[in-house]
């Protein structure tokens, strides 16, 4: 049987294309279908390198009798997460208010109008661990909806209510005025939960906290606070030297299922990738510790090599899974290391903490042994080249190739963080054909985005209506490649995004809604603040509008981030690892940034001498504009500002006061200072 997914952009949707399910993707026809057989619908949303989603499709949507149960009670419906994080968002929140908790895969159902009654995770092919199999589940829910139908509609009304009503409830927690008092109380809550044997924050599971790690830089710099370096550090450290760090290939893992850092969830996620390689690249700017950039170019590698498509863009993951197991393709057992090695199996084994019984399931995840230090590991490369060629030509784990914009952007950041600070141009060269990339198949005729695309679409645009994230995130991207190339079409672009985010998303009441004023009316217009895996489209808007308002002299963008940063004070004194970014934009307000505009060309001796000042060291207080001539025209930071006796010349301002510009390096050093 073949249903509707086989020509869907999303692999996880195509995955189920041969279920005997008669899935619908989202849309009117599988909502008509609803409304006019009077089903409740079943509602299916997970994501490609989703391990429990592949589990729950095996057991039940591959069954016959389970499809047949579904086919005949519903109007069943597939949902890739990473596609529709609006769904997403709207029906986990029934999920947790119904369950008190939520995951991947979620099972909703809901009336033919889209209001959930009933929600859960994975439900298992027979009754188990006191969990109902899914038919149980599936017979009581047709059941309920035959012959309970006012209760159920009753029941849904009133879910539908909650969930509009605490939206945001639990996130605004009061507002207030900035100021270092909020820093005090965040750190200090970060340092209650902080693992100071093991790093990361909280036990197991331990997701990587990358946000969390980039405040704590922050702080280092902006207050010399010593302690917020060692925690930053030391997670660093060991999140490098556990098996959630891929030893051979480079790229880390989605998270860790124990505290040690050492048994990851296999599967790869792009936005993990970008984030973790932006926040090792500023610990190496800051520390000059080899490991943090031996880490960065091993993880942006690794993306370049295995997760760059043709053209530009990136894929979004892989699974954690190959030939139906989980991790197969990452681990080894002794005999395999010396087998491949040979007389240096010995060595590697013993710094990679490989033994005879193995440390997962008989076999072992590398891992860096205590002790072991940046020169050893060094001087095993041949050795792991080896490894990492055999490796190769094991099954690999499956790839979700479609490219969503939110997180190309975020990659799109880190290539050109990295090629800046590392003096990478060929990084910078990956950012610039992903920003082209972008610019061609994500980018529509009246310039709004879309949401995803996938190759097989050949030159077809991308699909679906693009969130209040993909906005921002490509924003943040462009800034940080206008910082490393001072090409004016990317500070354009970012400039003209960030005025579509005003125009289509503003919530008169401050920040942003998550979906556009012309998006298809849903349950409810979600409003997300909370910074997850990644970070809110919220508080990555406020980030790049502070920033635009430095560059451009608008006070209207300074004015809508600073509003809504203020209302969330209490959230981030309280949970700051839930507002590691937000906790990021409030630095930088308080942090009095600096505005720094070079006028000259880039490419020249005496600018480049000038930006090499300015760009030295991680500056996270700082925004530049460098050019002159058309330059001047597009970044309002370099108009009316001229070279002084015809050499290029620095003009430094910080809240609103300029000092004389300069033309030396060490006269804008000590201006800097």
């Amino acid at each position: 049987m073949s249903n509707r997914l086989a020509n869907e952009t999303s692999p996880y949707l195509r995955q189920h294309a041969a279920n005997p399910v008669d899935w619908y993707p989202w849309g009117e026809e599988a909502l008509r279908a609803a409304r006019e057989q009077d089903k409740p619908i079943l509602l299916s949303i997970g994501y490609a390198a989703c391990h429990w989603c592949h589990v729950m499709a095996h057991e039940s949507f591959e069954d016959p009798e389970t499809a047949d149960l579904m086919n005949r009670h519903f109007i069943n419906i597939k949902v890739d997460r990473e596609e529709r994080p609006d769904l997403d968002s709207i029906y986990m929140s029934a999920v947790v208010a119904l369950t008190g908790q939520g995951g991947w895969p979620m099972t909703v159902a809901l009336t033919p109008d889209g209001r959930p009654f009933f929600g859960g995770t994975y439900f298992p092919p027979a009754p188990r661990h006191g969990m109902p199999s899914f038919r149980q589940v599936l017979l009581s829910l047709a059941q309920a909806w035959d012959e309970q139908r006012e209760q159920v509609e009753g029941s849904a009304g009133e879910i539908a209510d909650h969930i509009r009503e605490t939206a945001l409830a639990e996130a605004l927690g009061g507002g207030g005025a900035l100021n270092d008092d909020l820093f005090d109380q965040a750190l200090n809550g970060l340092l209650r939960s902080f693992d100071s044997r093991l790093g990361g924050f909280g036990g197991a599971p331990k997701f990587p906290p990358s946000m969390t790690l980039e405040f704590l830089l922050r702080m280092h710099l902006q207050r010399g606070d010593s302690m917020a370096l060692h925690m930053a550090e030391h997670t660093l450290k060991m999140m490098a030297h556990g098996g959630l760090y891929d030893q051979i290939g480079g790229g880390f893992a989605r998270y860790s299922t124990d505290a040690y850092w050492l048994v990851p969830h296999f599967e790869k996620m792009l936005y993990d990738n970008a984030l973790l390689a932006r926040v090792y690249s500023h610990a190496w700017q800051i520390t000059g510790k080899p490991l943090y950039r031996r880490v960065v170019e091993e993880t942006l590698d690794f993306v370049a090599r295995e997760m760059r498509r043709a053209g530009g863009g990136f894929s979004s993951s892989y699974d954690a899974d190959s030939e139906g197991e989980e991790g197969k393709f990452y681990v080894w057992t002794a005999a395999e290391i010396r087998a491949a090695l040979g007389d240096d199996a010995e060595r590697f084994m013993a710094a990679y903490g490989v033994s005879e019984a193995g440390n997962w399931e008989g076999r072992n995840i590398l891992n860096v042994a205590g002790g072991v230090d940046e020169e050893q590991l060094a001087g095993l490369a041949e050795a792991r080249q080896k490894l990492f060629d055999i490796r190769a030509r094991r099954v690999p784990p499956g790839l979700d190739d479609k490219t969503l914009t939110a997180w190309n952007g975020l990659m799109l950041a880190a290539f050109a963080d990295a090629g800046r600070a590392l003096g990478r141009s060929d990084y910078i060269a990956v950012a610039t054909a992903n920003a082209s990339f972008l610019r061609v198949r994500m980018r529509r005729d009246d310039g709004r985005l879309w949401r995803a695309w996938q190759p097989g679409l050949g030159d077809a645009p991308g699909r679906f209506n693009a969130y209040l994230e993909d906005y921002a995130c490509l924003a943040d991207g462009l800034l940080a490649l206008y910082a490393a190339t001072f090409e004016p079409r990317w500070f354009a672009w970012a400039r003209e995004l960030a005025e579509a985010m005003l125009a289509h998303f503003s919530d008169p009441a401050g920040g942003f809604f998550d979906t556009s004023d012309d998006h298809e009316e849903l349950l409810h217009r979600p409003k997300d603040v909370q910074d997850n895996a990644t970070p809110s489209g919220n508080s990555m808007a406020a980030h790049v509008l502070l920033r635009l308002g430095l560059l451009t002299g608008e006070g209207r963008y300074w004015d809508a981030a600073e509003g809504v940063i203020s209302g969330l004070y209490t959230a981030m004194a309280r949970y700051p690892s839930a507002f590691a970014h937000w906790l990021g934009a409030a630095a930088f307000i308080l942090g009095e940034p600096l505005e720094v505009a070079i006028v000259g060309d880039p490419a020249a001796a005496d600018a480049r001498a000038l930006l090499d000042v300015v760009l030295g060291r991680y500056r996270p207080d700082l925004v530049v504009a460098a050019g002159e001539g058309e330059a001047a025209a597009v970044v309002p930071l370099l108009a009316g500002r001229e070279r002084l006796d015809d050499r290029a010349a620095a003009y430094v301002c910080r809240r609103f006061v300029c000092q004389q510009p300069v033309s030396e390096s060490d006269a804008l050093a000590s201006q800097l200072a």
